[in-house]
């Protein structure tokens, strides 16, 4: 993983955070990447990484992951995904799967589960509302989780498989 800038020490008050989060892949399955903008008062933070054999869904995934890995303490955050299956799977679908022990409606094995719950006993941490945003629509915040997650798939591109 790679980083790039440092957030505020989390040791004062109601920490806030906004994190964009974006994967990307080359090919579905194929190499992908995931990249990640922390954003909290005035500072920001960086980070991104890459598989070699992957699918975009565990790359959105992923981004989210490894920026909520990141806090080192309960904080307010506010994810913005251009993902609609992550932002409508943590905030809607994933109740249901848990109630069906992460079956589907259809009885099938939830896809993912072992990034879904990961992602869902990370924000059980914090306080995270979670924001859709349009893809490739000049959010310029966006733009940028977007250009992160493509330097994770450069990378992931170069390593051996």
């Amino acid at each position: 993983m790679n980083e790039e800038r440092t957030l505020p020490p989390e040791d004062s008050g109601d920490l806030r955070i906004d994190i964009y989060a974006d994967g990307a892949c080359k090919g579905n399955p194929g190499p992908g990447g995931w990249g990640a903008l922390l954003r909290a008062g005035g500072h920001e933070r960086e980070m991104f990484g890459g598989e070699p054999h992957t699918t975009n869904n565990r790359m959105e995934l992923t981004a989210v992951i490894r920026a909520l890995e990141a806090l080192r303490r309960p904080a307010s955050v506010r994810v913005y995904t251009d993902s609609q299956y992550v932002q409508q799977g943590i905030s809607t679908w994933i109740h249901g799967w848990k109630r069906k022990g992460w079956k589907t409606a259809g009885g099938t094995p939830v896809k993912n589960a072992d990034l879904w719950r990961s992602l869902d006993a990370l924000a059980a941490q914090h306080r995270v509302e979670w924001h859709w945003v349009r893809g490739h629509a000049g959010h310029p915040d966006n733009e940028r989780a977007d250009a992160l997650a493509n330097r994770g798939v450069a990378e992931a591109g170069r390593a051996p498989g």
